[in-house]
Formats: structure tokens, sequence, C-alpha cells
């Protein structure tokens, strides 16, 4: 069975790929805090809205929009990780880069 997807849906797709594409355009050296801090954001931004607010998650399209369009200039090499990202990454990221058993 396929799952069909609203189109708010996949602009939110769309927007997560564009991020991770643009990771993998930055310094190798960098790139591991640059997927970091899209996987941080995009997860910490869904908990904190409801999947009903339309509104809300379009706002949040349009602010990632712009921000993304700032980090995808050539001139920005690196970006800014906090602790609690790394902290958020410890807990949540492990789930990520193993596989059940």
């Amino acid at each position: 069975m396929t799952h069909v997807y609203s189109g708010l849906q996949k602009d939110v797709f769309a927007l997560y790929r564009r991020a991770l594409r643009m990771a993998h355009t930055k310094p190798a050296s960098t790139q591991d805090k640059f997927r970091l801090f899209v996987r941080y954001t995009f997860r910490t931004q869904a908990s904190s809205v409801s999947p009903r607010d339309v509104a809300a998650i379009e706002h949040l399209l349009r602010k990632g929009r712009r921000q993304l369009e700032t980090y995808e200039d050539d001139k920005v090499r690196d970006c800014w990780v906090s602790t609690e990202m790394r902290e958020w990454e410890a807990r949540e990221g492990r789930r990520w880069h193993t596989r059940p058993t």
C-alpha cells in the first residue's frame, strides 16, 4: 500500500532534501556539523508544532527556505553547533545510525 502525502508534507520533505544536499556541498570537515544542524532543526521544529496547524507549518517552511538560501551561499563554509545539539545527537542520533538486529 502506497502512502499518499499532502502537498504540505511534500514541501517539507523537499526542503529537508534540499538542506541535506546543501550540507553535501560544504567542505568535508564541516559536513557532519551541517547535517546535525539540519536534522536537529527539523526534528525540534516538527515537535514544536501540531501537524494540523497549517499556518504554522507554512510559516516554518518560509523561514526555513530563507535560512537555507543563506547557508547555500558558497561563502558560508561552517556552521555553529551547540552543546544542546551534540547532546541531542548522542540521545536521538543513535537510532538513525544503527539498525535493529
